[in-house]
């Protein structure tokens, strides 16, 4: 996978220097776990903090799929 360069919102979680997509992911999750994200009843719901609700667009808790489709905007 080529490298890609994520944006000020997402660099702030994952860091600025380009990486591979699956990496990127990787480290949100490694993020999302150290935080304690996920919601507890439903797992694949990832309940946002303030670092990541400008990734989500706003919203408060996104699925693990929606995840992956709004990581995208924040890479060049």
């Amino acid at each position: 996978m080529r490298p890609l360069t994520p944006d000020a919102s997402l660099g702030a979680i994952v860091g600025d220097k380009e990486l591979p997509r699956t990496q990127v992911v990787k480290k949100l999750w490694a993020y999302i776990k150290k935080k304690g994200l996920q919601d507890a009843q439903d797992r694949r719901m990832i309940n946002a903090d303030n670092k990541l609700k400008p990734i989500f667009g706003g919203k408060k808790q996104v699925s693990m799929f929606e995840m992956t489709k709004m990581v995208s905007k924040h890479l060049k």
